[in-house]
């Protein structure tokens, strides 16, 4: 009896060390970035459970802004745009949020969750994370002037509630391949409930981004999205000619131009902070994605993201 007992303990104790060796060999090889915000775009780090995140994003006007006055590379300048934000993390690698930002006057709701997470053993070589997020404008009527005509009867239309939203929808997958090097690329989808007569309502967008440390607590970092032209979901008609226009304003056809975005990161364990340069004055990626307009080296102007959590 004594020996089958001391079997079993045996037996036990090599199952019990055996599981530990493998849990040890499947364990994550942590985060591949220092915060969820990478400039604009979200990264596969979520912070423990019950974690809260302030975030302060902002962008100056154009550095070339044909100012004949000195506005000190655009930090002056008009047209600069801000948002502010919370993110909670009710369940592990899953994180909920809300902002506000000035430049569409607009609340936003978003979430975002690591499906899969790199492991040191490699036997899970990259990480798999989705985000989404809903806009809702609140814009009046009259802060549309520009997008409709009101004075022509034959162009009016009923400002409905749904008009005032917009969404997007991302996966991208990455890996980290050094603790001084992560990349990430990425698929997503934008759609705008009001737009231009002559824009699309629909955009498929490719991605990537990434982190180079060149120290403990500093990296280069960088943004690049590039909207696709699908014809299959385009409402751009290949008709529309400078004498046949769907719009006295139409200037020929549309396709907002690719993002690009970089500068330099430097990190704590409960603080980031990122001063950069874009083409870019958009904070919320799907009008990022549907209404740039400058080339990725035009209408630069600077621009920082702080971050603050706290964990209880």
């Amino acid at each position: 009896m004594k020996k089958k007992i001391i079997y079993i303990l045996l037996s036990l104790l090599v199952c019990a060390n055996v599981f530990a060796q493998d849990t040890e060999e499947n364990v994550s090889v942590g985060p591949a970035f220092e915060n969820g915000t990478l400039i604009d775009a979200q990264t596969s780090f979520i912070p423990d459970v019950k974690s809260l995140e302030f975030i302060i994003q902002h962008k100056f006007g154009p550095i070339d802004n044909g100012d004949a006055d000195f506005d000190l590379f655009g930090i002056y300048a008009p047209g600069a745009n801000i948002r502010l934000a919370l993110n909670y993390v009710p369940a592990r690698n899953v994180q909920i949020g809300m902002g506000i930002t000035k430049s569409s006057d607009c609340v936003d709701f978003n979430g975002k969750w690591t499906i899969l997470e790199q492991t040191e053993n490699n036997k899970i070589p990259f990480f798999v994370t989705v985000f989404a997020n809903t806009a809702i404008t609140y814009e009046s009527k009259d802060d549309l002037g520009s997008l409709m005509d009101y004075d022509n009867p034959s162009s009016r239309f009923d400002y409905r509630l749904s008009d005032r939203f917009s969404y997007f929808a991302q996966v991208f997958v990455g890996r980290k391949f050094t603790n001084a090097l992560s990349v990430q690329g990425g698929v997503s989808f934008s759609h705008d409930n009001l737009v231009d007569a002559w824009h699309d309502h629909d955009r498929v967008a490719l991605h990537l981004d990434g982190r180079l440390k060149f120290s403990g607590q500093s990296s280069f970092i960088f943004n690049f999205g590039a909207p696709l032209r699908i014809d299959k979901i385009s409402e751009q008609h290949p008709d529309w000619t400078a004498a046949n226009p769907p719009h006295p304003d139409w200037k020929g056809p549309y396709n907002p131009k690719p993002s690009l975005k970089f500068g330099v990161e430097i990190s704590t364990f409960t603080h980031a902070f990122q001063i950069y340069v874009g083409n870019a004055n958009a904070i919320l990626p799907q009008f990022d994605m549907m209404n740039n307009y400058n080339k990725p080296f035009d209408g630069l102007a600077f621009g920082f993201t702080i971050t603050r959590l706290w964990m209880y």
